[in-house]
């Protein structure tokens, strides 16, 4: 069973979602929080798998709640279930290990699915956010943490000249279609070399690519 954990300030969204939850035979609400400091509390007492939190926490906001969990080097999860638009936000979310970003006007179908992708070890994140999130780390002016990870050198030294030239697209935002117009080749041929180059680099889709390129430099040197 999937333990999570609801922070919301609003008592009908958290009863709300308990009730959805409930449905899901693979996954089980351990406990509601009102606010970010109560949230922290039930983390470490519940030790949920994933916490589905609501960005404007009362007392601590869902961004404090993420960089305590940092500095506790808790497990959970976090899913930020929020009706914020603030790319900004979503922007410090992700650098402070954020697995996902739903938003509250999506599909009811869409909340247990991301419980389970992210559960799963995947980022959920929907296109535009994303979009947005490889803009910013490809930024000139972001530092990227610095990884000691010899495997990541073993593993460039493996990618052809054609797949270096993709992440570099891929790190900046360009989708496949696109890709495949700037490079003269087909969609299916763009997608055939992110198979290849998802193997290699050990990541499961393109924007845990484009942040490992990034952390990485690897859309520097095409």
């Amino acid at each position: 069973m999937i333990q999570v954990l609801i922070a919301d300030s609003h008592p009908v969204v958290r009863e709300g979602l308990a009730v959805i939850l409930a449905k899901e035979p693979d996954i089980t609400v351990v406990g509601e929080a009102q606010d970010g400091v109560e949230a922290l509390d039930l983390v470490n007492s519940t030790n949920p798998d994933v916490l589905l939190m609501e960005l404007n926490l009362p007392r601590l906001n869902g961004l404090g709640v993420l960089r305590n969990l940092n500095m506790q080097s808790a497990r959970v999860k976090v899913i930020l279930f929020t009706g914020s638009e603030s790319k900004e936000d979503f922007m410090e979310a992700v650098k402070l290990n954020c697995a996902g970003i739903l938003m509250k006007h999506s599909p009811v179908s869409l909340i247990a699915k991301s419980i389970r992708k992210v559960n799963e070890g995947e980022i959920w994140l929907d296109a535009n956010t994303t979009a947005a999130v490889i803009r910013q780390f490809a930024a000139p002016d972001f530092t990227a943490p610095q990884q000691a990870n010899p495997k990541a050198t073993r593993d460039r030294a493996q990618l052809s000249q054609r797949e270096k030239e993709i992440i570099v697209l891929i790190a900046q935002g360009y989708k496949n279609k696109e890709i495949a117009e700037k490079m003269f080749i087909t969609e299916q041929t763009v997608k055939n070399h992110l198979h290849n180059i998802f193997d290699k680099l050990g990541v499961s889709d393109r924007l845990e690519l484009a942040l490992f390129a990034i952390h990485n430099s690897l859309h520097l040197k095409a």
